[in-house]
């Protein structure tokens, strides 16, 4: 009879872990998908504010046409974007042409006076440190995620529930490189 006791509390024992493991998954993943959740957020926050940007500075240089359709174009594309990778080669190619705008604007001493190019380099900076800062979180909750998916016994229990691997959501090189070095978009 106490072998049987001992077989149900280790077969108890069992279950709560079981349980506790795949609840701790559950939760990493839904942490995930709230975090690109912010990411896509602060991304659609920061390309509805391109267009304005774009009509400030075309009031002050119409004749940089091929700079506005490159910033269009670029836009487009990251608001198409699906997935982490797609998103974040959207996103890196938009970064470069939105640097070849601000490029623009240098030359023109009016515009970076303009009280409305102010305003939106002040909300661009600022959804710029948002975007920052829900990447970090991502990318954080991503790390956490996948230390439980490839770690035992853990492994065992993602794997026969379908639990994946996340991608990170990183910077390309050069973005890398100039990440180290906060770019001012203050003029």
């Amino acid at each position: 009879m106490v072998a049987v006791w001992i077989i149900i509390g280790v077969i108890i024992l069992l279950a709560i872990v079981l349980w506790a493991i795949y609840n701790s998954l559950v939760t990493l993943k839904i942490r995930v998908d709230e975090a690109w959740s912010d990411i896509t957020v602060q991304l659609k926050r920061r390309l509805d504010l391109i267009p304005n940007l774009v009509e400030a500075v075309k009031g002050y240089a119409k004749h940089e046409g091929g700079v506005f359709e490159k910033v269009t174009e670029a836009r487009a594309n990251a608001l198409g974007a699906k997935g982490v990778k797609e998103t974040a080669a959207a996103e890196n190619q938009f970064e470069g042409a939105l640097k070849s705008l601000f490029a623009v604007a240098e030359a023109y001493p009016d515009l970076k006076a303009s009280q409305n190019f102010i305003e939106l380099q002040q909300e661009l900076v600022d959804t710029e440190d948002k975007i920052q800062a829900s990447r970090r979180f991502y990318n954080g909750g991503v790390r956490d995620l996948n230390t439980k998916i490839q770690t035992f016994p853990s492994n065992m229990i993602a794997g026969t529930f379908g639990f994946k691997n996340r991608e990170f959501f990183e910077l390309d090189e050069a973005e890398q490189k100039t990440a180290e070095k906060p770019v001012e978009v203050k003029f």
